[in-house]
């Protein structure tokens, strides 16, 4: 009514009234009224502006990848910043220009620059992992470059949500890994076959030692019997050498013996003895001792008659005597 406007902002607005090219009031959170044919009424916001963002980029081994996050900013000389843009509102509180939008732009844009000089000196499997890093060197660089300060806005936070390859080097890329991580697994399962062959290799080895050390044991066991057998042996020879020595001995004492005892006899004449013996003499033998008496003294006799007579009746009396002995012979050999 009459051009009388009233406004007022939040603590989050700054608000400026200008007047004839000059500012007449301005500050964070005021209320006032004003003549709204005459003047200009801006208003930036103080608040902190979060801004998403997409950049497509290249690597330095030309390949496509698509760089996802979200700046976080705020205004912190709005008077600066009214010199640049245009935030004048009307009387129902709503911009005037575009110029509002292009703040965001401008930031966006100086962080592409920066984003885009960081990747194009990383390869592309580089930069998948290099967030952190992207991160660190973009943010420093926008709390530093004239760009931003001369805009009088302040980057509060940079956050990069992902990095990601265009659809066929990802696959690639999986499937390099899958590969890989398949290699590292068939190699776990080489590793493990031949840890099972390795210890089957020295369970075989210790039943074989094991079969060799009782074999080794069984070979002592038998080498102990035969040397106790060998000792037996021995004892039992020596036992026969001595019982041979003893028998020998023995034989030699008999012998000793015997020929003490007949030692006396060797001077005696034998006709003596055999005169001496439990039987005595029979006419027989004293008629054989007489013709061996004449035979040994044969250069001294001359002559010596034997009528067939005394024959007859010595070789009679022999046969005689002969068959008395032959039916007790067939008699004994019956029986």
């Amino acid at each position: 009514m009459l051009g009388i406007g009233y406004v007022k902002t939040p603590p989050t607005t700054h608000v400026m009234l200008f007047r004839k090219g000059s500012v007449v009031c301005e500050g964070a959170g005021l209320s006032f009224f004003y003549y709204a044919p005459d003047a200009t009424l801006v208003q930036i916001p103080l608040a902190s502006t979060d801004v998403p963002f997409i950049f497509n980029e290249v690597t330095s081994d030309f390949q496509d990848a698509t760089i996802q996050g979200e700046l976080t900013f705020r205004v912190t000389n709005p008077s600066k910043l009214a010199k640049l843009l245009d935030f004048s509102v009307n009387s129902r509180g709503r911009y005037r220009s575009e110029d509002p939008a292009k703040l965001a732009d401008r930031l966006i844009h100086t962080t592409q620059t920066l984003a885009r000089a960081f990747t194009l000196r990383k390869t592309l499997r580089q930069l998948l992992v290099s967030s952190d890093e992207l991160v660190a060197q973009v943010f420093g660089q926008l709390a530093e470059s004239p760009a931003v300060a001369m805009l009088g806005v302040e980057v509060m936070n940079l956050s990069v949500l992902s990095i990601k390859a265009s659809p066929e080097m990802a696959k690639a890329l999986q499937a390099e890994a899958r590969e890989k991580l398949l290699l590292e697994a068939d190699e776990a399962i080489y590793a493990r076959r031949n840890t099972a062959v390795e210890l089957e290799r020295q369970i075989k080895e210790n039943e074989l030692n094991t079969e060799i050390a009782v074999e080794q044991k069984q070979r002592q066991v038998r080498e102990t019997k035969l040397k106790a057998d060998i000792a037996i042996e021995q004892e039992r020879a020596t036992l026969v050498d001595n019982k041979i020595e003893n028998e020998r001995k023995e034989s030699a004492a008999k012998a000793d013996a015997l020929k003490a005892m007949l030692e006396p006899l060797k001077e005696v004449d034998w006709r003596t003895l055999l005169a001496a013996s439990p039987g005595g003499i029979d006419a027989n033998q004293m008629i054989a001792m007489a013709f061996r008496d004449l035979a040994d003294n044969a250069e001294k006799i001359g002559n010596v008659n034997i009528s067939p007579d005394l024959l007859s009746t010595l070789l009679g009396d022999q046969e005689q005597a002969d068959g008395n002995r032959q039916p007790k012979n067939k008699r004994r050999g019956s029986s």
